[in-house]
């Protein structure tokens, strides 16, 4: 992608409203642009972060045996009067033609459970888990933080259907599991913590997959010993780890990146969802829900990886590999950038290539900078006296010169 053509640019001034880092340095960056509160504009750069997380994400559940479907973001507000839940304040509800009612999903409990019920009968159709990737809508009181509290936000949603508890806690144990996979290759790895919260009217437990931030809005108190933490919602009744019965609970700050649910029966049995056992004997359906915010991860991300010149990507989910600068305006200069280029194109490299004539070679620099690429290629009459380019890290103190014929190589 040549940066001259690029759709979305950086900017110096930040948002007068933006009170958190990622809703400043993704405006700034031209990742994002604020439609209204809690609604953001994804430009190329911030799509194509969002579609890495997302595809990231997707493989791993696709390799834990879910299958992906998409859902209507619309449904109608009988569905919600049937479990129950049209009265929720956080739901936006529409009227449509001839006064039919409707709901933009916060979750999609009211739509998954009649869906799967349509191809469920016996025991022989479960279990059977299905997710989607997909906006959800929340009408938060105060929609803050940039993407990491917002009235519009992309949600990928898991639900399980099982004949048993048994199979449930299973698949749920698996889930666990499959989420550290996730969180590991999206660059948090060590960072983020399983944490024991309340699972409400379903269960004695929820559990939240909480990112250790300085800045994060929840507090979890961490066990030194098998680190998991307790939310600080249930800290009064469990001031002990739930797991290994430590009480050398340490309070921290986190943010939020994933939450697994057993709903047992409670969907099932609002819509009737039966099935038929071996022995020929209807039974209740037993569900599970598991959810992670694409968003919400990218505006995460940015609270933890970022410096005081911007955004430091992890290399799984940065919007390109390689940040390419020329400098200066000497023709042979600009012919080999332009070489350099279409040899890392054709190496499968992803580049952004920062041709522009008129930015000064401070505005490019601080541009790459501030779009954290994880490599930066200059290419300048210096380096070409050395027939080289300047290879630098995002994340390195010192850049070295590597011969132009081999960069391409030493980066695909």
């Amino acid at each position: 992608m040549r940066y001259s053509q690029l759709f979305g640019k950086t900017t110096k001034n930040a948002p007068a409203d933006a009170e958190s880092v990622n809703a400043k340095l993704l405006t700034q960056g031209g990742f994002v642009l604020k439609q209204m509160a809690g609604v953001y504009n994804y430009l190329p750069l911030g799509l194509r972060v969002l579609t890495k997380i997302q595809n990231i994400i997707r493989e791993e559940m696709n390799t834990a045996g879910a299958q992906e479907i998409l859902m209507p973001a619309l449904t109608q507000e009988e569905n919600y009067d049937t479990t129950g839940r049209s009265n929720l304040e956080i739901l936006f509800h529409l009227e449509g033609a001839g006064g039919s009612k409707f709901v933009l999903n916060q979750s999609h409990e009211e739509v998954v459970t009649p869906l799967v019920q349509t191809y469920s009968f016996s025991y022989r159709d479960l279990p059977v888990a299905v997710y989607q990737i997909q906006n959800k809508f929340r009408n938060e009181p105060r929609a803050k933080s940039g993407l990491l509290r917002g009235r519009e936000f992309n949600m990928k949603d898991l639900y399980s259907f099982h004949t048993s508890e048994e199979d449930l806690n299973t698949f749920y144990e698996k889930m666990q599991g499959v989420y550290f996979n996730v969180y590991q290759r999206l660059g948090l790895g060590e960072r983020v913590v399983l944490a024991f919260a309340s699972g409400g009217s379903f269960s004695r437990y929820s559990h939240e997959f909480q990112a250790l931030s300085d800045v994060g809005e929840d507090t979890i108190f961490l066990c030194k010993k098998c680190n998991v933490a307790v939310n600080k919602e249930i800290i009064d009744e469990h001031n002990f780890c739930p797991q290994c019965n430590n009480v050398d609970l340490v309070p921290k700050k986190a943010i939020e990146v994933g939450n697994i649910f057993k709903l047992m029966t409670r969907f099932s049995e609002a819509f009737g969802f039966k099935y038929t056992d071996a022995a020929g004997k209807v039974q209740p359906v037993i569900m599970g829900c598991y959810g992670l915010g694409p968003s919400r991860i990218m505006g995460t991300l940015v609270e933890i990886f970022h410096d005081d010149k911007g955004i430091v990507w992890p290399e799984t989910v940065a919007p390109f590999k390689v940040h390419l600068v020329v400098l200066g305006a000497d023709v042979e200069v600009a012919e080999a950038a332009e070489k350099l280029y279409v040899e890392l194109k054709k190496k499968m490299v992803e580049v952004l290539f920062d041709d522009r004539e008129k930015a000064s070679a401070g505005e490019k620099l601080s541009d790459a900078d501030l779009i954290g690429i994880p490599y930066r290629i200059l290419v300048s009459k210096k380096t070409l006296a050395e027939k080289s380019a300047e290879l630098k890290e995002r994340t390195g103190a010192a850049a070295r010169l590597v011969p132009l014929s081999r960069v391409a190589g030493e980066l695909s």
